[in-house]
C-alpha cells in the first residue's frame, strides 16, 4: 500500500492501530484534527513536513491546551506501528482514502465540512463514493414486513440505476444492500465496525470483485463494534446518499431515530419513512418532525431525491474553505 508522505502524517496523528496504544497515546479526533490542519494550511506547513523529526521548529507558532506538542511527537513516533497495520490492510485489499485526496467523497466535504473524518478505510469499488444514491436505514431487530419493504427499495434501486447506500448491520441495512446487489446494482455500505472481517467475508466477496460494492469506514480497520462508532457512522450514511427512506423506528431511541433526527435538523438528504399502523413505531413522529411518508405508489425512485432545503444548505457549504 503506497501512501504519501502527508497521508501517512495524517494517519499517525487520527488513528489508533491497537487495543494497547488506548492507555498510552490519544490519536486527534476529528474535530481537533480539523483545527489543526486549519491551523497548518493557514501558516504553511504541509503534515509531511511533521515527519522529519523538528517538531519545535515546525510548529514553533502552535498553541493549543489539547494538542500539545508532546502528543503530536507520541503520535508521530508510531511508524512502526503503521507499517505493521499497512501491512495487514494491504494483505486483505484495503485501500485508505485521507479527506486531502482527490478521490475523497466531495459530499462528505460540502456537508459535513470540519467534521467529516479525516480518514476513511475501504474496500472494493472507492468510485461509488461519488455515485450518490438512495440511503436505507431501519432498526436492527425490525419486523419482516420491514424487512422485505427494504429489500424491494434496494432491488428497486438497482433496477432503475440508483445506488444504495446503508450500514451493514444486520436486519434492514443488509437486506436492502442484497436486495440491491442480488438485482445487479451497486451498493455502498458504511460500516461502524470489522471492516477486515467484512472484506474477507463470503457474503460480499463477488460483489467487492465485481466492482459493485464498497464497503468504507471511519475507524480501524480492525476495530469491534462500539454504540459511539455506530452513532458517529449514520451521519456518513445520509451524507453519502442523495435521499434517505427509514423502513422502521423506534421513538426517541436508537440508532435509526438519532440518525434520523440529525438528518432532519441538519438539512442533508430528503427523508422519507415508511407507512405503518403501528403504534410503537417512530415514523409517524419523523413525519411530524419534517420527514415525508413515501408514497405507496411511487413509479419511480428518483421522485424522492427533490429536497430544496437540502440543496440550498449544500450550496452554502460548498463555499466554506476546507483543510486537509
Amino acid at each position: 500500500m503506497n501512501l504519501t508522505s502527508q497521508a501517512q502524517a495524517i494517519l499517525l496523528l487520527t488513528t489508533q492501530f491497537g487495543k494497547s496504544e488506548s492507555s498510552s497515546v490519544k490519536p486527534l479526533t476529528t474535530k481537533e484534527w480539523a483545527r489543526f490542519a486549519f491551523w497548518l494550511k493557514d501558516h504553511g506547513p504541509d503534515p509531511s513536513d511533521l515527519l522529519g523529526g523538528e517538531l519545535k521548529s515546525v510548529l514553533s507558532e502552535w498553541v493549543d491546551r489539547s494538542i500539545t506538542l508532546p502528543r503530536l511527537e507520541s503520535l508521530l513516533e508510531r511508524g512502526g506501528a503503521l507499517a505493521l497495520s499497512l501491512e495487514k490492510w494491504q494483505r486483505a485489499g484495503l485501500w485508505v482514502i485521507t479527506r486531502s485526496a482527490s478521490e475523497y467523497p466531495r459530499r462528505l466535504k460540502r456537508r459535513l465540512r470540519m467534521e467529516s473524518p479525516p480518514v476513511l478505510f475501504g474496500c472494493g469499488n472507492k468510485l461509488l463514493l461519488e455515485r450518490g444514491g438512495i440511503a436505507v436505514v431501519g432498526s436492527r431487530n425490525s419486523d419482516d414486513d420491514a424487512l422485505a419493504y427494504a429489500e424491494n427499495i434496494g432491488s428497486a434501486a438497482a433496477k432503475q440505476g440508483n445506488s444504495v447506500v446503508s450500514g451493514g448491520a444486520r436486519g434492514v441495512d443488509q437486506s436492502a444492500m442484497f436486495g440491491a446487489l442480488q438485482s445487479g446494482g451497486t451498493v455502498i455500505g458504511v460500516l461502524a465496525d470489522s471492516l477486515m472481517r467484512a472484506a474477507t467475508s463470503a457474503q460480499y466477496r463477488d460483489h467487492l470483485l465485481s466492482g459493485n460494492l464498497a464497503l468504507v469506514t471511519s475507524f480501524n480497520p480492525e476495530a469491534g463494534f462500539s454504540v459511539g462508532h455506530a452513532m458517529v457512522r449514520n451521519r456518513y450514511i445520509y451524507c453519502l446518499a442523495d435521499a434517505a427512506v427509514v423502513a422502521s423506528s423506534t421513538p426517541n431511541r436508537g440508532g435509526t431515530w438519532s440518525g434520523a433526527v440529525q438528518n432532519l435538523d441538519a438539512g442533508w438528504v430528503p427523508l422519507w419513512v415508511k407507512r405503518t399502523a403501528k403504534a410503537s413505531s417512530g415514523n409517524p413522529d419523523l413525519v411530524r418532525r419534517g420527514a415525508q411518508w413515501i408514497p405507496s405508489d411511487l413509479p419511480r425512485l428518483d421522485r424522492l431525491l427533490n429536497a430544496p432545503h437540502a440543496g440550498m444548505r449544500e450550496q452554502a457549504a460548498d463555499n466554506h474553505p476546507l483543510a486537509l
